[in-house]
């Protein structure tokens, strides 16, 4: 099985949880996988090291229909092909080559090596590809999903035992420590659990994924009056977050009362949710916002303020940007009877917008035989 040069030396691989076990081998089968990406409500920033260790942190969030999509075809020529639709790159390698983690498909890489590694080695090539209905940067949580897709995929080859949880810690794992990629932990396990969660991240590895059992007619209503904006920019999450975190290890009151604030309105959102105070929902939108601004002053831009006061002042109750900031895609609500209003003045600026479908299910993965 290919093996990995790290390029940081904090970043070495992680060994199997003690939970995984062997549960038959498919490599013989084509496999296809999906996971979907998410809008986050309230909470984000407060699974970011070091928030849960001191503080315990908390994210509403849910899936919607846009997925990380992945196919695994085996191949009997002791070769791995990786292949990503969105770049139009493709990377080919031998079941025994060492790799190094330069920049290119490592998300894909890493996956390869430590699943492989799992399961005792690979004997047999195969061909996988992958593909995300938003860009890295968008703000959906795109590249936690790709993660969650390749292992959800490569745990399937191997037939290796791994629930949703250990799914996306297996996914966290690689992402922010074997890369150390910066970012949260929330990501993996929305796609991974797919829904309405309201996620309780403890420290360390403590998380807690509670579903929510929201109304037919709460779902409804919420669809109908979100509207997801594509600000036309996409980011690098990694200053942003890499701020964040000095800013709260500095202790600088704006970055922890925000933090907090977020944790408090997590909990608040998810009551109104409940109870289909959808009204409610909208305004504490709107505060959650304010107080995801407080964390860092790279999350808002110029042009993403101006976009916020327009769709305000076209008659939306509230809304954010969906990731860490800087860019991406921007959550906004309104009553239904305001949506074109708000619809256009947001077109006006240039923005794409688009209506919004929840996703009930996380991960799937299943074979064509």
């Amino acid at each position: 099985m290919p093996s990995l040069i790290m390029n940081d030396p904090r970043t070495e691989p992680r060994s199997a949880p003690d939970h995984t076990a062997i549960r038959g081998d498919t490599r013989a089968l084509r496999l296809r996988a999906k996971a979907p990406l998410r809008v986050s409500f309230a909470g984000g920033g407060t699974d970011v090291a070091p928030f849960p260790e001191t503080e315990g942190g908390a994210v509403l969030s849910a899936t919607i229909a846009r997925y990380a999509y992945g196919s695994l075809t085996p191949r009997p020529d002791g070769a791995i092909r990786i292949s990503s639709e969105d770049l139009g790159v493709s990377l080919e390698f031998g079941v025994d080559e060492r790799l190094t983690l330069d920049g290119e498909l490592d998300l894909a890489k890493a996956a390869a090596c430590h699943l492989g590694d799992l399961a005792g080695g690979e004997r047999d090539g195969y061909e996988l590809r992958i593909h995300s209905s938003a860009p890295p940067g968008s703000g959906l949580g795109s590249s936690s999903a790709v993660m969650v897709t390749l292992v959800g995929l490569l745990r399937d080859r191997y037939g290796l035992q791994m629930d949703a949880y250990q799914v996306a810690h297996t996914a966290h794992r690689l992402e922010r420590h074997d890369l150390g990629i910066r970012g949260g932990q929330q990501d993996h396990y929305a796609a991974a659990f797919g829904g309405f969660n309201y996620i309780e991240f403890l420290g360390g590895d403590q998380v807690v994924v509670n579903p929510l059992r929201v109304r037919d007619d709460t779902l409804a209503e919420l669809e109908h009056n979100l509207l997801l904006c594509f600000t036309g920019r996409t980011r690098a999450s990694d200053n942003i977050i890499a701020d964040q975190s000095a800013r709260l290890a500095g202790a600088e009151l704006d970055t922890v009362e925000g933090l907090r604030a977020q944790k408090e309105l997590a909990t608040a959102m998810k009551h109104a949710l409940l109870r289909n105070r959808l009204r409610d929902f909208g305004a504490l939108l709107d505060e959650a916002w304010e107080q995801k601004k407080r964390i860092s002053p790279r999350i808002s831009t110029a042009y993403i303020d101006e976009a916020y006061a327009a769709a305000r002042a076209a008659g939306a109750l509230g809304g954010k940007i969906t990731g860490a900031g800087g860019g991406g895609f921007m959550l906004i609500y309104c009553d239904f009877d305001r949506r074109r209003q708000v619809a256009a003045a947001l077109t006006d600026l240039d923005m794409t917008v688009e209506e919004i479908t929840f996703a009930p299910t996380g991960l799937s993965t299943w074979s064509p035989r």
